[in-house]
């Protein structure tokens, strides 16, 4: 990244011959990004179909993820569910593409939104909001949509490719008021201090960072406290944020913020902020990244259920 980029900035992009491979895939998203919808679909519905014949290890993540978080799912139920996560995995490529890129004016029309006036009661006792979400393949869709609405900002991990760094952000900057990197702490706590709204999604196992052992679907994941300690430090109120695709629709809801938190214990916290995603998963299963190896590290003496 350029020394001029700042977290309402990308900078400057980078150039030279060994950047052109990158430019090159991003011009193929940029030309995705204005399909039509309905092709979009249709061809991320493939796109996911090869992948799942294709990718064996992520395939067998999400097998591990679906057997350990919903045990009582019969198999072939799970196997079904399985198939469509990779399809929604498909589709959501597009919806990220179009998000950055494209236009969401037919998402406009339909789109359903909920719990908008309680933040904007919050944001008037000159109180900030974190917003807590999952990874969910419908999250840069609905994070755009959901822009026209409140001036949200947000938290991301940067990437490796300088190039891939500045056109993500450039494209989240369209819409997002602010992009703070995960190692952005002050500036973000700042943010939230002055009021302002902060979307997070604390879901992933994120080694090297302060983590704790809390249940998710009643199986201890290695959960990062970051949520509680947001809370801690700035004062914020803390709302969950659902987002789903219904059809061609998307629905997103603001739900009611988590009340006596945080407390003065990081695992119950945590332990609270995880029930509300897995409430979320549980009214979109089939998008949410399952591939992800929610599980990887586990407690001493309990084996990895990647194999």
């Amino acid at each position: 990244m350029a020394d001029t980029a700042s977290p309402t900035s990308p900078g400057t992009p980078p150039k030279g011959p060994r950047h052109w491979p990158t430019w090159l895939a991003l011009g193929v998203m940029w030309l995705a990004a204005r399909l039509p919808w309905p092709v979009q679909r249709a061809l991320g519905a493939g796109i996911g179909a090869l992948a799942f014949a294709v990718a064996g290890e992520r395939r067998r993540a999400a097998r591990a993820n679906l057997a350990l978080c919903l045990p009582a799912m019969p198999e072939p139920a799970r196997e079904t569910l399985l198939r469509e996560s990779f399809r929604d995995l498909g589709i959501g490529l597009f919806e990220f593409a179009r998000a950055w890129w494209g236009s969401v004016t037919p998402m406009r029309r339909t789109v359903r939104v909920e719990g908008v006036e309680a933040i904007e009661a919050i944001r008037a006792q000159g109180r900030g909001v974190l917003l807590v979400s999952g990874h969910f393949m419908t999250l840069e869709m609905c994070g755009r949509l959901m822009c026209d609405h409140l001036p949200l900002a947000g938290m991301y991990r940067r990437h490796r490719s300088p190039v891939m760094e500045w056109a993500v952000k450039r494209g989240r900057l369209r819409y997002a008021c602010a992009m703070f990197a995960n190692a952005e702490l002050r500036p973000a706590m700042r943010h939230l201090k002055q009021g302002g709204l902060l979307w997070y999604a604390p879901d992933q196992d994120m080694r090297g960072k302060e983590t704790v052992f809390a249940p998710f679907f009643g199986v201890p994941a290695a959960t990062i406290t970051a949520t509680h300690q947001f809370a801690r430090l700035t004062g914020c109120a803390v709302v969950p944020f659902f987002h789903r695709r219904e059809g061609a629709d998307y629905v997103l809801r603001l739900g009611e913020p988590l009340e006596d938190f945080p407390s003065t214990d990081p695992v119950a916290d945590s332990t609270r902020v995880n029930a509300a995603i897995e409430a979320m998963v549980r009214e979109a299963p089939s998008q949410y990244l399952w591939i992800h190896r929610r599980f990887k590290r586990r407690p001493p003496g309990v084996a990895t259920p990647y194999r």
